[in-house]
């Protein structure tokens, strides 16, 4: 088993993905701002899933020490710099979760629900009670829910096989276009921001995580038949969660619609 089978193991899931009917039901302003309201929390947790492995292959405590494979160790960190610390529009510092709350500011999106969750996340210091006592759609809960389960109980080729396979590739390219049709029809509302964050998204996972993410799966499974495919399962679970975000957003976009 290698990345070619996980591949073709996840390439139903991948194609329900990719030909979604969630994509030809965001017309308007209002359904853009249902979708990325819903959609932050896999921008917030894909944050999450990034550090987890961080903390599992490196040393991220005093006293240091040389942990882990050296190559795994630089992966991992140069996705790290520019996830958590990339150049914004205007050339400043963010992570990529606060690029997507700034651009959703700026198009007249309401943060408010994702900061009082991260809220509730502080003060309970346990995310599977602040999941639990949300008031996200259930398919929101199941998403968050399996994420940090594999964080929590996962072995660090599991949690890579999340990062890696269960997040996306081609989406991004087709609400780049979305958005260029946004700007068309809605010029009064600023696209930007957004643009810029699904644009820099692309080009990073192309050019430099995409294949950094997949050596490190390669490095941590390698000739390991039961880690492969352990790996195979939680990418195949991962992106059927996914599919479940996306019929949650399409729910209340559909809900909206027929409330006008």
């Amino acid at each position: 088993m290698n990345i070619e089978t996980i591949n073709a193991s996840i390439q139903t899931q991948r194609n329900i993905l990719l030909n979604h009917s969630l994509y030809k039901k965001v017309n308007h302003i209002d359904d853009l701002h249902r979708f990325l309201e819903s959609h932050v929390y896999a921008v917030w947790d894909f944050m999450s899933l990034l550090k987890a492995l961080q903390s599992k292959l490196t040393c991220t405590t005093t006293p240091w020490l040389p942990i882990g494979n050296p190559e795994i160790r630089y992966l991992i960190n140069e996705i790290v710099l520019a996830e958590e610390t990339d150049l914004t529009l205007e050339g400043k510092r963010l992570s990529h979760y606060e690029m997507y709350i700034d651009a959703m500011k700026d198009c007249g999106a309401d943060t408010s629900e994702i900061e009082r969750f991260l809220q509730h996340v502080i003060e309970t210091q346990n995310i599977f009670v602040s999941i639990k006592q949300s008031d996200l759609h259930p398919n929101i809960k199941a998403f968050l829910d399996f994420t940090f389960r594999v964080i929590d109980e996962g072995k660090p080729h599991e949690i890579a096989a999340a990062f890696t396979f269960g997040r996306e590739d081609l989406i991004p390219s087709m609400f780049t276009e979305i958005l260029r049709n946004f700007e068309a029809n809605f010029p009064e509302t600023d696209l930007r921001k957004l643009i810029y964050y699904f644009e820099r998204h692309i080009e990073l996972d192309a050019d430099e995580h995409g294949p950094m993410a997949m050596q490190m799966i390669f490095e941590l499974c390698g000739d390991d038949q039961n880690k492969w495919k352990e790996a195979e399962n939680v990418s195949v679970q991962a992106l059927e969660k996914r599919i479940g975000l996306w019929d949650a957003i399409e729910e209340k976009i559909n809900i909206e619609m027929a409330e006008f």
